[in-house]
């Protein structure tokens, strides 16, 4: 099994991957295979709502010139990830926002079940909303979130700071802990109980 965790962060080693490590070194610990992929520092095109990824091949985005599609499948053939952010402005950065609206919006049914969670790196308090909006995304894609003690937040201004979050670090590793928990839950019992029949989706507009 393998676990994808996205680093929504500018800074390669900064304390969003510093979070993201905990998470992934307790799901090695716990024979759960994982990759980090750096999103943050790249630049990234925003959905434009062109439709193309609902016809195309493989459902792939029509900008082929950044990561966008290639980290994607990635995430379609993981069997969980993790999604990590600083905090800017109480939001997350602008490359990762682009990057999930286009993941997510190409890819209605491909993480349906798939066991995903979040992480936010924050100075003060703005975290929980950067929780916030990534859940969001963890929601609509109909994926499986683990449990832990307290929202999944790692305090620090400066790089290595997070490493003196005692309770942010216990936090995340036990949501880590749940996960692979879930993992192989769920492996376990895909053959005796496989995820609920999808139907067809109905949308209803308000605006006539």
């Amino acid at each position: 099994m393998k676990v994808l965790a996205i680093n929504g962060s500018p800074r390669v080693n900064g304390n969003t991957g510093a979070a993201l490590k905990v998470m992934t070194d307790e799901l090695e610990r716990q024979g759960i295979e994982t990759e980090t992929i750096q999103v943050g520092n790249q630049s990234i095109h925003g959905c434009t709502a062109c439709g193309h990824c609902s016809t195309s091949a493989g459902n792939r985005c029509v900008f082929t010139d950044d990561c966008g599609n290639e980290v994607t499948q990635k995430m379609r053939e993981a069997d969980g990830f993790i999604l990590g952010a600083p905090t800017y402005y109480g939001g997350m950065p602008g490359p990762m926002k682009s990057f999930l609206d286009r993941a997510l919006f190409s890819s209605p049914t491909y993480f349906r079940g798939k066991v995903a969670t979040s992480v936010a790196a924050v100075r003060r308090a703005g975290g929980v909303d950067v929780l916030h909006q990534l859940n969001n995304f963890l929601n609509l894609a109909q994926t499986v979130t683990p449990p832990s003690q307290y929202w999944t937040l790692a305090f620090g201004m400066n790089r290595g700071e997070t490493a003196g979050d005692g309770e942010g670090i216990q936090t995340l590793v036990k949501n880590a802990r749940a996960m692979a928990w879930l993992l192989k839950l769920i492996d376990a019992g895909k053959d005796t109980l496989p995820y609920p029949e999808d139907e067809p989706r109905i949308l209803t507009n308000f605006i006539r």
